[in-house]
C-alpha cells in the first residue's frame, strides 16, 4: 500500500468519524413535557416544529437526518433545536398537568395548546421552522465520504476479496457507513495483506481469469440488507438498555 492510499484511508476514516459524530449529536432525543416547557420558558430553543411522527429521509442513506412529518395540525409531537445543534422532542399527549386558556380545537390536545400558549406569551412564535437539518460539517463529511468511496470502487485498483459490485452494494446498504469501515480494513487498495480466497468453489464467489475467487455482487447485496436488519435490532436493544441519551432511537428509524 503506497503512501497515497495510506493518507486517503486515514482521511476517509476521519470523514466517517465526523459524519457519525454529527449524526449522533443532532439525532432527535425524546424528553418529558416539562422539559419542553422549560426550554420555552428560558428561550433556549432556536427553532421549533410541530408534527405527528418521525421518519427517516432514506433508510439506505448514510447518516440521513430524521424528518418530522406533519398533517398540518399542531401536535402531538413538539420538537426543538438548541443553540448547540441538539434536537429534542416531547409528546404533548403525555403530561402531568397543563393549564391553557386557548381553544383546544385547533390543536391535537390540551398539551399542545398549552405549549402554543406559552410560545405566544414568550414571543417565540417567529422561531417556527424545521429542526431536521444536521450540522453542515456533518452533512459535508458524509457527502465527501460517499463520493470518494464511489470513485475508488469504480476507478481504483481492482479488489481481490470481492468484485467491485460486491463492495458497491455492501458499502451502500450497510447502515451508518459500516460497510465502508469493513472495506477500508479488508481489501485492496487499503489492506496490504489482502489475498484472493482459496476456495473458488463457493456459490457466492466468481473465479477470475487469473484463477482467483472473488465474492459476487449479489452476495454484497444480501450482506448489506442483512447488516441493515441486524444493526437495527442491535440498536433497538441498546436503546432500551442505555436510553436515548447514549443510543438515540432515531438511529433505528
Amino acid at each position: 500500500m503506497t503512501v497515497v492510499w495510506r493518507v486517503l484511508r486515514v482521511a476517509l476514516l476521519v470523514l466517517w468519524l465526523l459524519a457519525a459524530a454529527g449524526s449522533w449529536w443532532t439525532a432527535p432525543r425524546q424528553v418529558g413535557y416539562d422539559e419542553a416547557r422549560a426550554a420555552i420558558a428560558d428561550k433556549s430553543l432556536t427553532v421549533y416544529q410541530w408534527g405527528d411522527t418521525w421518519d427517516s429521509n432514506s433508510r439506505f442513506v448514510w447518516f440521513a437526518a430524521a424528518t418530522l412529518l406533519s398533517s398540518g395540525q399542531p401536535g402531538p409531537t413538539f420538537a426543538w433545536r438548541t443553540a448547540d445543534g441538539r434536537v429534542r422532542w416531547a409528546d404533548t399527549e403525555s403530561f402531568d398537568q397543563v393549564t391553557t386558556t386557548v381553544a383546544v380545537d385547533g390543536y391535537s390536545g390540551p398539551g399542545a395548546a398549552g405549549l402554543a400558549q406559552q410560545l405566544q406569551a414568550a414571543g417565540l412564535e417567529n422561531r417556527s421552522g424545521s429542526v431536521e437539518a444536521p450540522g453542515p460539517w456533518a452533512t459535508g463529511a458524509a457527502a465527501v465520504l460517499a463520493l470518494a468511496v464511489l470513485v475508488v470502487i469504480i476507478a481504483g485498483p481492482a479488489p481481490v476479496l470481492g468484485t467491485r459490485w460486491f463492495w458497491f452494494w455492501l458499502t451502500s446498504l450497510a447502515p451508518l457507513g459500516l460497510g465502508v469501515i469493513f472495506w477500508l480494513l479488508r481489501d485492496r487498495p487499503w489492506s496490504r495483506s489482502a489475498r484472493p480466497a482459496e476456495q473458488p468453489g463457493r456459490p457466492w464467489s466468481r473465479v477470475t481469469r487469473a484463477g482467483a475467487s472473488r465474492d459476487r455482487g449479489w452476495f454484497g447485496l444480501v450482506l448489506g440488507l442483512l447488516a441493515a436488519f441486524l444493526l437495527g435490532v442491535v440498536l433497538t436493544v441498546l436503546n432500551s438498555l442505555l436510553g436515548d441519551r447514549w443510543v438515540p432511537q432515531a438511529l433505528t428509524w
